[in-house]
């Protein structure tokens, strides 16, 4: 039986929740094989997958696509995918449109919003036609452009404030958890200490409720920066390089095939 929302939400102060990304189907099936609450397809695809600088030119077909992908691992652990750059500010016939694409076509079984408290009503709006939504505050990759790179949020009292806003916010409009990201961790923990639903960190420190990764970062699957809050579990990347490097020499000396 797969994880539900709800399920999720009713691990808050029971056990952290274990999240990771996944954008194709055998990524999706060892994380699931190894007991992950939730498999998010984020628009990170664009910068670990496709070989985008940011996430802005991912696009909504990208997202049905590799969700689609990930859900037929049949994972366990809940689904949930990305609504891609500028569409949550829309009109709300298109996010709504959006979102059906992405569970109905794409399999998932709930959407992330990047946004602050004026995307909540349109977030209720979203949850009374039926659509679960984990918020996302903090560092908001879709606005690359605008911030003019990453950072960390919640160390000036005003960020502060305006994260708890926002964080609430959600909570009101039904989100089910809230991710948030690249947030100072005393910060991080007032917040997750004023939800009664889950607040899931990345970057966040050790008082969220839960922690999420790129499956790219931890594995070592990535060439280019690795944030300093990763811990690599593996370094996938340099194994390809040197088996790659090994078939390739045994191609030109008449070692493989055999």
């Amino acid at each position: 039986m797969s994880t539900t929302t709800q399920t999720i939400s009713r691990l808050k102060g029971q056990r952290p929740i274990v999240a990771v990304t996944a954008y194709d189907a055998p990524m999706a099936g060892y994380a699931d094989a190894a007991g992950v609450d939730l498999i998010l397809v984020g628009d990170s695809v664009g910068t670990t997958q496709l070989g985008f600088e940011n996430t802005v030119p991912v696009t909504l077909d990208m997202m049905v696509h590799h969700t689609a992908a990930v859900s037929r691992a049949k994972p366990k652990a809940l689904l949930v995918a990305d609504v891609p750059f500028a569409i949550a500010h829309d009109d709300f016939s298109v996010l709504l449109n959006a979102c059906c694409r992405l569970m109905q076509e794409g399999g998932a079984q709930a959407i992330k919003i990047e946004g602050d408290a004026l995307m909540a009503p349109a977030v209720e709006r979203l949850t009374r036609a039926g659509i679960p939504v984990l918020g996302h505050i903090g560092l908001l990759p879709q606005n690359f452009h605008q911030l003019g790179g990453y950072r960390k949020f919640g160390r000036k009292k005003a960020e502060r404030e305006r994260l708890l806003t926002d964080a609430v916010a959600f909570e009101a409009a039904n989100c089910f958890a809230v991710l948030c990201e690249m947030t100072d961790a005393t910060a991080a923990g007032a917040i997750a200490r004023q939800l009664s639903v889950p607040l899931i960190g990345i970057g966040s420190g050790a008082e969220c409720d839960g922690q999420i990764l790129v499956t790219n970062d931890m594995l070592g699957l990535n060439a280019g920066y690795v944030p300093s809050f990763v811990k690599q579990y593996a370094k996938l990347g340099e194994d390809a390089r040197k088996a790659f490097a090994a078939y390739a020499e045994d191609v030109r000396k008449g070692k493989f095939p055999s």
